[in-house]
């Protein structure tokens, strides 16, 4: 008997094992005697993720589907995507912009099947969603890089390569899977956007951890609220007839009723009947007594506490902002506290993939959302460049760049102010009366 178990503990490993082979490449791409632990991540990529206790299942594309959900990530993913990216060159008193041929690629094409904006959103997009952006650099012989590619967080293996000691520094390997192959790289061979949480090897999906449930229950919100007003948007009900009704009456006034009232999923709306004074109260709740558009309302505010983003900057207005009142404000929270940790991620594994050397460096440029409207900018350029009393600390070219405007002849100036700016008043001026400073003397003297 113990043989016979034995034997069919095999076939099942056996079975399991080829199950396992036959699903997506990030679950077959396991090493050879690897185990993977029940609380792992990628054992929803082997038999998909469970049902939220709502009942929904929360995947990347459910949960794309839900509006909420959609807006943060193409407002982060969009933003992201649109801020210039240059490249920096450090100095001993400073720092200039440098041309370089990383800039192009960086800023306006990845490769030949990728515009930059588009290859930002996907990979941003991918962070949000899967927790991590992969993407492939393509290097010449020399290691220079010459393009990179985007690729599905789903279809690329994670592992670590093998260390001798404890004490040795962890390294990554990435498995990229297509449909017309398979290629493994070293990890200085991969852009590998982090998400919050990164432990070394993976980081924490948004909608996996922060969102799960919400998410959940404003994709089961959605479809309720779906078929509640495909029916008409009508509670089921119970008909009292005060008399006995024969069966033909009976299923005469259903017809009649389900035509009328029926909605487009009629079968749910067919009324019962009762006959012979029996009594029923409304069978379910209304959409008012469920408190149907607080309860999607409340998700919307849920799912973006769980992205960073202000509920304001999804539609959700119904609540004050704690970013400010004015656009300014708004604009400067937003980049602080929800695209700031993105970016310093993004900044840093550029940087020390593509660069090794802390001559060059690349830095999003924010500029564009921290102004203000056009009297704030207004203000601020005038202080900048300087004026009576006052040391200005920006050249008119660089404002003027800036505005994306041509260099002027002697623009590049630093002003610097010659005498000392006047006092708001001179109580020594021979000029001024004493009265003058009081409306009432001078109208009494008059």
């Amino acid at each position: 008997m113990s043989a016979k178990i034995a034997r069919d503990r095999l076939a099942v490993a056996i079975g399991v094992d080829r199950a396992f082979r036959a699903m997506a490449p990030a679950a077959n791409a396991l090493a050879d005697g690897e185990t993977v632990s029940s609380s792992d991540m990628r054992m929803f990529e082997i038999f998909g993720n469970p049902a939220t206790a709502a009942g929904a299942v929360v995947t990347d594309k459910t949960a794309m589907r839900v509006s909420a959900v959609y807006s943060c990530v193409s407002l982060i993913a969009g933003s992201i995507a649109q801020l210039p990216l240059p490249v920096f060159e450090r100095l001993d008193e400073g720092r200039q912009r440098a041309k370089h041929d990383y800039w192009w690629i960086l800023n306006e094409q990845f490769g030949p099947a990728w515009a930059a904006a588009t290859a930002w959103e996907f990979l941003i997009t991918q962070m949000l969603l899967r927790g991590d952006g992969i993407a492939y650099i393509v290097r010449t012989r020399g290691g220079a890089m010459t393009g990179v590619i985007p690729w599905p967080r789903d279809r690329v293996t994670i592992l670590e390569q093998e260390r001798s000691s404890p004490r040795e520094p962890r390294r990554l390997q990435y498995t990229f899977h297509d449909t017309i192959g398979y290629f493994t790289v070293d990890q200085d061979d991969v852009l590998h956007i982090p998400g919050f949480g990164f432990n070394g090897v993976c980081s924490m999906s948004v909608i996996q951890w922060g969102a799960k449930n919400g998410i959940g229950i404003a994709i089961q919100g959605d479809e309720h609220a779906g078929k509640f007003f495909s029916e008409g948007g009508k509670p089921e009900v119970a008909i009292t007839a005060t008399s006995k009704m024969t069966p033909e009456m009976q299923e005469g006034f259903r017809d009649a009723w389900v035509k009328k009232y029926g909605g487009v999923q009629g079968n749910r709306r067919i009324p019962l009947i009762l006959t012979e004074g029996l009594d029923v109260k409304e069978l379910t709740m209304s959409a008012v007594d469920q408190q149907l558009l607080e309860s999607r309302q409340w998700q919307v505010i849920d799912i973006a506490r769980a992205f960073g983003v202000p509920p304001h900057m999804i539609g959700e207005t119904t609540k004050a902002s704690s970013f400010g009142t004015g656009i300014e404000s708004m604009g400067i929270g937003f980049v602080k506290y929800t695209l700031g940790a993105h970016l310093k991620r993004i900044k840093d594994e550029l940087n020390r993939k593509l660069f090794r050397t802390e001559r060059y460096y690349v830095e999003h440029n924010v500029d564009g959302f921290m102004a203000g409207d056009s009297k704030a900018q207004a203000e601020y350029f005038s202080k900048a460049l300087g004026g009576p009393g006052a040391q200005g600390w920006m050249y008119v070219n660089e404002v003027r760049r800036l505005k994306n405007l041509p260099p002027i002849p002697g623009g590049d100036t630093l002003h610097l102010p010659t005498e000392p700016a006047k006092p708001a008043g001179n109580k020594n001026d021979s000029d001024r009366k004493d009265d003058d400073a009081d409306p009432e003397a001078t109208a009494a003297r008059a």
